[in-house]
């Protein structure tokens, strides 16, 4: 693994990232850190992988990293924290397991009348359905997770107050 492909996997995140996040037509101000927060969580996670952990636990890390970030950036640009990390996590939704999921199930469907291939077909949509389920399902409890440790931080973050200053 070398510095350039984890740079890389970052920009073209954080180019993803802003792309999703320009649909919820958020303030100027969150865009930058929008960006940085897609770049550095998949590149964690691309770096995690990378060193042999899995895509479901290497998502959880780079998502609480995002959540962190978020919180931490939302405080000083006055953004809601879902503002930044929504946008920031979409990137790394597992489309390809995804895609597999559907595909494998349209090819069970399609071979009813062979038990055995009906059968590998299924066992590839579990698999792949479970994957899916569980990266995403990991990915908003890892975002949402610094949300409920520093519940009094994350809901006053976007006041103006001598707390927050």
């Amino acid at each position: 693994m070398t510095l350039l492909a984890i740079l890389s996997d970052g920009f073209f995140a954080a180019v993803a990232a802003v792309g999703f996040g320009a649909v919820s037509d958020p303030p100027m101000r969150a865009f930058p850190a929008i960006a940085l927060l897609a770049a550095m969580g998949h590149a964690l996670r691309f770096c995690l992988m990378d060193t042999g952990v899995d895509i479901a636990s290497a998502s959880l890390c780079a998502s609480v990293a995002i959540g962190i970030g978020s919180l931490l950036l939302g405080g000083r640009i006055h953004c809601p924290m879902t503002v930044l990390f929504i946008p920031a996590l979409l990137p790394m939704i597992p489309g390809m397991y995804a895609y597999k999921t559907v595909f494998a199930l349209i090819m069970f469907l399609q071979s009813l009348n062979d038990p055995g291939q009906g059968l590998e077909y299924m066992q590839q949509f579990f698999l792949n359905a479970t994957v899916s389920f569980s990266v995403i399902i990991l990915l908003a409890a890892g975002a949402t997770l610094p949300i409920f440790i520093f519940k009094r931080r994350a809901f006053s973050m976007t006041r103006r107050t001598r707390k927050n200053s």
